[in-house]
């Protein structure tokens, strides 16, 4: 019986060998994409020169929509799966984040 808490796309068959498949070179093609997102996105809050931070936003965006294309790739294909949030744990955090935006300056502005 499918987990029903599981949203994942039927699995595409790869072959089940000691060599990387596709699901492998995918996945580290999107390991990858991710770790170059987190490091782009440190050099761009720490950037001072104008042009740099111009190119480098320009190729974060680039690897961005990289990361994107790969992740539904392999969710297409099922090699990826998310796990549904339950209404409950959706309300309860709402709840716990909620009350945070009276501290932020603008708090009361936000809805």
């Amino acid at each position: 019986m499918p987990n029903q808490n599981k949203i994942q796309n039927p699995e595409t068959p790869v072959a089940k060998t000691p060599q990387m498949n596709d699901r492998d070179f995918i996945n580290d093609m999107l390991t990858t994409e991710k770790y170059f997102c987190n490091s782009l996105s440190v050099a761009l809050h720490e950037m001072s020169n104008q042009a740099l931070y111009q190119d480098i936003f320009s190729i974060s965006k680039e690897n961005q929509e990289m990361q994107r294309e790969l992740y539904n790739l392999m969710f297409e294909k099922g090699w990826y799966g998310l796990e549904k949030a339950q209404t409950d744990s959706l309300s309860q955090s709402y709840q716990q984040f909620s009350g945070y935006k009276s501290q932020f300056p603008y708090g009361s502005n936000i809805q």
